[in-house]
């Protein structure tokens, strides 16, 4: 088994707790649950509404996905947390394929949650595979 790798990209957004932006074994990589918060601007409101949050998210994963190398492409799987799920689910579903390519959708779940950190409407967090 190789070691584990712990990775804290610069660039990053910054957490909100104390994890590694993500953990990568044995070519797997695990991606922490990103915020809707500007990495420039991590003190700046919250864009509005959920589909804004989750453009913000996927930028955020983006920047942590590109930090080690890696792109949206290599998601095999996303599990997705909503505070308003009733209100934002059919949001979401329309917004999420714009992000992969056209038949290449990651496994997905998602789930409807009491609250998030930050107040936030939408977290995601990614696993993803090294080629």
């Amino acid at each position: 088994m190789s070691a584990l790798l712990h990775h804290m990209i610069s660039s990053g957004p910054r957490p909100v707790a104390p994890f590694s932006h993500a953990v990568e074994a044995d070519g797997w990589v695990f991606i922490t649950g990103q915020m809707p918060t500007d990495p420039a601007a991590p003190d700046a409101p919250l864009p509005e509404g959920v589909e804004a949050q989750t453009r913000r998210v996927v930028e955020n994963l983006r920047i942590v996905l590109g930090g080690i190398g890696l792109g949206l492409e290599h998601v095999t799987m996303a599990r997705i947390y909503l505070t308003q799920f009733e209100r934002d689910y059919a949001a979401l579903n329309a917004l999420w394929p714009s992000f992969f390519e056209p038949g290449k959708l990651p496994a997905r779940t998602t789930v409807g949650v009491t609250a998030l950190a930050v107040g936030a409407l939408v977290e995601i967090d990614l696993v993803a595979r090294r080629p």
